[in-house]
């Protein structure tokens, strides 16, 4: 039975060990780690002492001040030895068994305190950075910039169709009339008529405010360069039974493109459009292929665009050139017309589709859209049996007036226009014919009418085959007092 050492009484299930006893090839090492012997430094003839074993002065010396100062995170394993220790344990001499190896001391306490003095610096910039990032969010999504006052100078804006009310004030941005978009957004927010822009050029003044722009934008008289033209219309002005002028085509767009920017007038005169037109290259301008060579022959050179404008609304810019004017409009009517189905591959019985837009000019003129289809056919039978058309109206446009009925003296005028004494579609359309009028060029109501007269009041008429019915059609309508 082993011997125990009487001052301490044995542990159970453990053995102490003898100093004679060597060491056990199964035992672990102790938890008190075996001193490393090291031989004694030379010391340089006058240097100073060396430092007590042990001490922080050693430790400084062997170590460096700042030896753990990059690694002050993994405190928690400063008492830790690498394996090397644990190497150098086995094979450590049996009798140094007892020795104790000096604690190893970490950095002094001071170098600890710089450390976290200069994570609390890192952890307060990071704070302010954090707080910087909100508020400029705050700023981004909340706040913007804003002018003052009701504006400087004048300056043109363009809306384009479909512009959202962020889209509008973006273009009031680029424009210098609003120091930012968000300004405009606001300001209009409980505004209805904001959400009601349509498109079209605004004259507006650099750096207003928001709410100004909101309300000078919404006022009818900002909007400028807007144009329509109507169906019937002609180029040259119709003066009516008791006076009034109707403004034709070149009056209109004369009008749209006015403008008083900084006290400059960006209206383009009449007679500068007509000079356009006469002697303007009507390729370039725009019209489609298939009329340039018989506009070209127009007998008047001012109207050779007639009837290639199309209905509807225009947009034009003040401050453009006759010139840059006519060839945005003329583009637009030529898409429009096209929309309207009149074509190459789409145009009237035997016409060409030119000859399809003059019908269409005259059908337009000559009655109501309910009997486009049967005005249609009337002028397509005279045409195929080669009789004159005698239309009132094709004889009115020369003379610029409205679709009334003729002087006897007035028919027997000869003239290209005069369809009374000329077999034929005249040289031009004779007015702006809309896509209803063309659909009736295109595709005219079956019949076999020669004659019509307008018999109602609404502008109906009454169709014949023969004349003898056509005048007890045109005395009836006279005792009725239609016309």
């Amino acid at each position: 039975m082993p011997a125990y050492a009487q001052d301490e009484p044995p542990r159970p299930g453990r053995r102490r060990r003898r100093e004679d006893d060597g060491p056990h090839p199964d035992e672990r090492p102790t938890d008190i780690l075996p001193a490393i012997q090291e031989a004694p430094m030379a010391r340089r003839p006058g240097a100073a002492p060396r430092p007590a074993q042990g001490s922080e002065e050693e430790y400084d010396e062997i170590f460096g001040d700042d030896t753990y100062d990059d690694y002050d995170e993994y405190d928690d394993y400063e008492d830790y030895d690498d394996e090397q220790d644990f190497e150098d344990e086995d094979r450590a001499e049996p009798e140094r068994i007892e020795d104790e190896r000096p604690e190893r001391q970490g950095p002094p306490p001071k170098k600890r305190k710089k450390k976290r003095a200069l994570g609390w610096v890192a952890a307060l910039t990071v704070l302010v950075l954090l707080a910087g990032g909100a508020y400029y969010g705050f700023t981004e999504i909340f706040g913007y910039e804003d002018y003052e006052g009701t504006g400087e100078s004048d300056v043109l804006v363009q809306v384009e169709k479909g512009d959202s009310t962020s889209a509008i004030g973006n273009r009031l941005q680029a424009a210098g009339v609003v120091a930012s978009g968000k300004a405009f957004v606001k300001a209009g927010e409980d505004n209805t008529a904001v959400s009601r822009l349509q498109q079209g050029y605004y004259v507006m003044k650099t750096k207003m405010s928001g709410a100004s722009a909101v309300e000078k934008m919404t006022a009818a008289a900002s909007k400028v360069g807007q144009v329509e033209i109507r169906p019937y219309t002609q180029f040259d002005d119709i003066t009516q039974p008791d006076g009034k002028v109707t403004p034709g085509v070149y009056s209109l767009l004369s009008k749209a493109s006015c403008a008083d920017l900084n006290g400059t007038s960006t209206c383009v005169p009449v007679e500068e459009l007509r000079k356009t037109v006469e002697t303007g290259d009507l390729a370039k301008m725009g019209i489609p292929s298939w009329a340039v060579e018989p506009a070209t022959k127009a007998e008047r050179k001012d109207r050779r665009l007639e009837g290639l404008i199309a209905p509807g609304i225009f947009n034009v810019k003040p401050g453009w050139t006759a010139e840059e004017l006519l060839t945005d409009v003329v583009k637009a009517s030529a898409e429009r017309i096209l929309n309207a189905g009149l074509s190459d591959q789409s145009k009237g019985e035997g016409k060409t589709p030119y000859e399809t837009l003059i019908i269409a000019s005259i059908i337009e003129r000559e009655a109501v859209k309910a009997d486009f289809g049967k005005i249609s056919r009337v002028i397509y039978n005279r045409l195929d049996e080669k009789m004159r058309l005698e239309m009132d109206s094709t004889v009115n446009y020369i003379l610029d007036r409205p679709t009334l009925l003729t002087k006897p003296e007035e028919r027997e005028k000869a003239g290209a226009y005069n369809t009374y004494k000329s077999v034929g579609l005249t040289p031009t359309p004779i007015s702006v014919p809309s896509a209803e009028a063309i659909q009736a060029a295109l595709k005219p109501t079956a019949g076999e009418w020669i004659f019509f007269v307008k018999c109602e009041k609404n502008g109906l008429s009454c169709f014949a085959v023969t004349n003898d019915e056509h005048n007890k059609n045109r005395l009836d309508a006279q005792r009725r007092g239609v016309y």
